[in-house]
């Protein structure tokens, strides 16, 4: 559906949009702006995200998840532009050498997918709970098939972190979270599903040497669509936006029933990943 024919679905909400500098992330942005939404965005590159929020019409929101001073910077920016938060799209996120720790020290799949996500959404609950009916959409993957949450290692101390199973864990974690906000926060109105949006031709990958060999191959052309494709399902989400009935669900693409990992309905995972993400971040349960 282009923006053109879809009218006005999104008028009066306020959405915020993460990994928005460029691939579904911007697309799902100015898709969302033109069906009549206020679309604020962020992302790590202010010079990529500039011509993105120029597009939607509002100010960029600068942060790198690799930093969670920077993702406590973006809440307290965000709670200072909106009294209420419609939709919040948790799309930042991809695959990175788990050699290269974080700025927090943080295994790097394990805090840019899953612990910096956390903290934000986390942070914005008040903003989230003011809408009185809000929604809550966290980008995963097929890739959490290959995932392993181990409760008592969750930075791979004690074992050793390969890229694609540590980042099939980061998107194992979104679903967990999907499901933690589910058990905990319905009370607040609020809705969380997750969603795979498909093998997207985009800068994923930037940050790892392999899956950029790959993206950057002829092979690209045959194995991954298009980022409008790959956008499709986190709009249509969005403008249908907290529906009870999708609370908790893992949407492959446009199925509500995508292939899961099995510890994804642990509830031992569930409560041990956020008690344990809580601490790690400052928060308390």
């Amino acid at each position: 559906m282009s923006e053109s024919t879809s009218g006005q679905t999104m008028t009066g909400r306020t959405v915020l949009v993460t990994g928005a500098s460029d691939g579904i992330g911007a697309e799902t942005a100015k898709a969302l702006a033109g069906r009549g939404a206020t679309v604020h965005v962020t992302g790590r590159s202010a010079e990529k995200l500039r011509p993105v929020a120029d597009a939607v019409g509002t100010e960029p929101l600068v942060a790198d998840f690799s930093r969670l001073d920077d993702v406590r910077r973006l809440a307290e920016q965000v709670g200072e532009r909106v009294e209420h938060l419609d939709v919040l799209l948790n799309n930042a996120g991809g695959t990175f050498s788990p050699r290269h720790v974080t700025h927090d020290g943080h295994e790097p799949n394990f805090q840019v997918n899953h612990l910096a996500p956390f903290l934000l959404t986390n942070l914005l609950r008040p903003r989230l709970a003011a809408a009185g009916s809000s929604l809550v959409v966290n980008t995963s993957s097929i890739g959490n098939l290959m995932g392993k949450v181990v409760l008592d290692d969750l930075d791979h101390e004690r074992r050793r972190a390969l890229e694609f199973p540590a980042y099939g864990t980061g998107k194992l974690m979104n679903i967990v979270f999907t499901r933690g906000i589910s058990q905990r926060w319905s009370g607040d109105g609020i809705v969380s599903v997750a969603v795979h949006p498909g093998p997207v031709g985009s800068s994923f990958g930037r940050d790892s040497w392999l899956v950029g060999l790959l993206y950057r191959s002829p092979l690209k052309r045959l194995a991954t669509i298009s980022v409008p494709d790959g956008a499709a399902p986190l709009i249509m989400l969005a403008e249908r936006g907290p529906d009870p009935d999708l609370d908790g669900r893992y949407f492959s693409r446009f199925n509500p029933k995508g292939l899961e990992n099995k510890q994804a309905r642990d509830q031992t995972i569930i409560d041990g990943l956020w008690e344990r993400s809580a601490e790690l971040v400052g928060l308390t349960t």
